[in-house]
């Protein structure tokens, strides 16, 4: 078995309840991403927290014309949702914990997360967060194309569309061999 790593996608207020909600089936994840966070950073494992950053009216971003502004660099908005920011403070200086600012909607697309990965002999990748078929799913699809196993906590994602996210679970299993569970 391979070594493991969590990556935690977009767990900030603007998206769990600011400027581009999920709402409540994004509050009622916060105790499953914090349990696993603490228990990924006890067992000694890498935690990543992907963290989508916007500059404010960037015309070139393509979620300018999808999406109202959100996740703006320096907002409040971008800060971690709940509990998560405290582990994160009481953790930010440990080797363990990486924070890394994305532009895209997969953690993988313009960052040096598969580096960071590949030099801990990382093999195997946990996903938590939001949104279960935007963010979490693009970065799903990228770790299968890049030879990840992964690992999908059906209790630790969220979506705005429940349709979506039911889908994002069922593609994450059907075409990504991923582990839901």
């Amino acid at each position: 078995m391979g070594k493991k790593a969590l990556i935690n996608v977009d767990y900030t207020i603007d998206f769990v309840n600011g400027a581009l909600p999920v709402g409540q089936p994004g509050m009622d994840i916060e105790e499953a991403i914090v349990s696993l966070t603490e228990q990924f950073l006890a067992n000694e494992d890498f935690v990543v927290l992907a963290i989508d950053v916007h500059k404010k009216d960037d015309p070139y971003h393509p979620e300018t014309k999808l999406f109202p502004p959100h996740n703006i660099e320096g907002t409040e908005g971008r800060e971690l949702y709940g509990r998560l920011e405290a582990v994160y403070q009481e953790n930010k200086n440990t080797e363990q914990l990486y924070y890394m600012d994305k532009t895209r909607y997969s953690a993988f697309a313009g960052t040096d997360l598969d580096i960071k990965l590949r030099e801990r002999g990382i093999t195997e990748i946990h996903l938590v967060g939001v949104c279960t078929d935007i963010c979490v799913l693009h970065t799903a699809v990228d770790a299968y194309n890049k030879g990840y196993s992964i690992v999908v906590h059906q209790n630790a994602v969220a979506s705005f569309n429940q349709t979506g996210h039911e889908w994002a679970l069922r593609h994450f299993q059907d075409c990504l061999a991923a582990n839901v569970i």
